[in-house]
């Protein structure tokens, strides 16, 4: 029990950098972000909107409680991750801009995984 709640914490908040920061800094647009978004194909404003549902998703996936929501927290990033490499790879960018996004998916998924281990095992005290 203690080595799944390691592995689920160290996925879990390795999220905060790899889908957190750069929500944080896409709630007020800079240059650079829109930059981005622009280049996938997509309008600026809906940069804000994206950052904002990314980071309650990562608020609701760190409460203890919600375990409906939480269900739809990780749905929900695991579509944008996938939205974003889709964009990049049909915008015509390299296939090594997919890295990144593929190591956030991989994370998000490591974390239902153990999320789930954790909840079907009996507690003991």
């Amino acid at each position: 029990m203690k080595r799944l709640n390691i592995y689920f914490w160290i996925c879990t908040g390795l999220l905060i950098p790899a889908v957190g920061l750069g929500s944080a800094l896409g709630v007020v647009p800079s240059e650079e972000s829109t930059k981005v978004i622009t280049t996938l194909g997509y309008p600026a404003y809906l940069l804000p909107y994206i950052s904002v549902a990314k980071l309650v998703a990562l608020l609701v996936i760190f409460i203890p409680k919600f375990p409906r929501l939480k269900e739809w927290a990780y749905a929900g990033l695991v579509i944008d991750i996938t939205g974003a490499m889709y964009s990049i790879l049909a915008t015509g960018h390299s296939v090594s801009n997919l890295i990144f996004p593929l190591l956030a998916l991989l994370l998000v998924f490591g974390s239902y995984y153990f999320y789930h281990r954790r909840i079907q095992l009996p507690a003991t005290r």
